[in-house]
């Protein structure tokens, strides 16, 4: 392998990212400004990336066969196939819990013990709590927007209100939820656990979410408060959640903790007769397809990023980006704003810390930002993004519900959680009160691990 071409910077082996990028931006635009809402979501993010690999293989120097070994080790690199194993069990655990009344039972239980005055803020702690439960924000305005919208209904509460403040609540899961897959590619692309960055990014999530209770419950009173009422759920079908959240959170591998999850949701389901054994077995199979656009699009994104890196490009990115960096702050603003950038590209929050992250680790590396803190930074931004943007599924989906009522510009500006949310995220970049938990186990940049391990 030529090892001069492999190091030299060369802003031409940048092109085929940027080939990629364009090309999902440009069709996600064009379907969009020809009627279809969800315009963004209709062209598969795997096949813009084989447009970019297809320029690689063209716009960089090299032989071909070197250039295809590059690419199939950057798409068999050990943290790409982490990522896409975690992925694949983290859909079986989501689709077996669903199945066999989970989030039912979830939802029911908070609409049950939460007083009907304060049903805004209820929603809101509800949408936070399933969220972070199934790691996925789309799930949770599916399953909760209906219930949102009947009660705004019959309270009088303000519709684009209680539509931002579902949206919120599931933003604040999709971010910090250890089974979510931006946590996944975020930790993945960094080489840090879940559980340390759940520590991390905790500090800034909480104050984002007290302040959005406060407003909710000052603002967000109902005209008419509903009579109390108790829903049917079942506890039982709660504690898959609770155990893969505990679990995780106390540093269990996160292999075994969604192994014995989807094997605890399944015997639940069993016991209830959900489903019979064969039933499970496919329901388990079925959450695997379901994560099949997300695993394909890590693996072809790390070959590609390979190959851009083989070709110099990252390096070229890595000498323009020291111009503006002065020291880690700037480092982290940069991380920030390259992510929320990306993501408003792509509309994908996912898709924008795939991208992102390799660039973001080796700023990391070069500024010693801690990738704890980087792993942080990434999914945080991202989510902050993806709960703005009007052409996001979040937004979309949830307006849907209304029947054409609201308009997603009518929502963005009631999005308190994500105003509070990046003021918290850049307020920890210039005064680090969200450090507490990476400052008491330090890293080891050379060795890339905390120190002592």
């Amino acid at each position: 392998m030529n090892q001069e071409n492999k190091i030299k910077p060369n802003a031409i082996a940048l092109l085929p990212f940027i080939i990629f990028i364009i090309t999902y931006l440009g069709v996600g635009l064009s379907l969009v400004l020809s009627g279809d809402e969800m315009g963004f979501y209709q062209f598969k993010a795997p096949v813009a990336v084989i447009i970019g690999i297809i320029f690689a293989f063209i716009l960089i120097k090299g032989k071909m066969d070197d250039k295809f070994d590059v690419f199939v080790k950057g798409c068999g690199d050990e943290n790409i196939i982490i990522m896409c194993i975690i992925y694949i069990l983290a859909g079986a655990f989501s689709t077996v819990t669903a199945s066999m009344g989970g989030v039912e039972s979830t939802v029911n239980l908070g609409l049950t013990i939460i007083p009907p005055q304060y049903i805004t803020v209820g929603i809101f702690i509800i949408a936070c709590f399933l969220s972070l439960a199934t790691g996925t924000s789309v799930g949770t305005v599916v399953a909760l927007g209906p219930i949102a919208i009947g009660f705004a209904e019959k309270t009088g509460l303000s519709m684009p209100l209680i539509i931002a403040t579902l949206i919120g609540g599931s933003m604040f899961g999709d971010n910090l939820s250890v089974i979510s897959d931006t946590t996944i590619a975020a930790t993945r692309t960094q080489g840090v656990a879940q559980s340390d960055k759940f520590k991390t990014n905790l500090m800034i999530a909480v104050p984002a979410v007290v302040v959005t209770a406060v407003l909710l419950i000052i603002f967000g009173k109902p005209e008419v408060v509903p009579p109390a009422q108790t829903y049917d759920y079942t506890i039982m079908k709660v504690v898959p959640y609770l155990f893969v959240l505990i679990t995780a959170i106390a540093g269990v591998n996160v292999f075994i903790v969604l192994t014995l999850g989807t094997l605890l949701a399944g015997g639940i389901g069993l016991a209830y007769s959900s489903f019979n054994l064969l039933e499970f077995t496919n329901l388990a199979y079925d959450g695997f397809n379901g994560m099949f656009e997300i695993f394909l699009l890590s693996l072809l994104t790390g070959g590609l990023a390979s190959l851009v890196t083989y070709g110099g490009g990252l390096d070229w990115l890595m000498e323009k980006i020291k111009g503006f960096i002065k020291g880690s702050k700037s480092a982290e603003i940069g991380i920030a704003l390259m992510t929320l950038l990306i993501d408003f590209a792509t509309a994908n929050n996912t898709v924008s810390i795939i991208i992102a992250g390799p660039i973001a680790r080796s700023i990391s590396e070069e500024y010693e930002v801690d990738p704890r803190r980087t792993a942080s930074l990434l999914d945080t931004f991202a989510s902050v993004g993806q709960g703005f943007i009007p052409y996001g599924a979040q937004i979309l989906m949830a307006v849907q519900f209304t029947n054409g009522a609201v308009t997603p510009f009518q929502v963005i500006p009631l999005l308190w959680y994500q105003f509070a949310l990046a003021f918290f995220a850049i307020l920890s970049i210039y005064i680090p009160f969200a450090n507490g938990y990476i400052n008491k186990h330090p890293w080891d940049f050379e060795k890339w691990t905390v120190k002592g391990k």
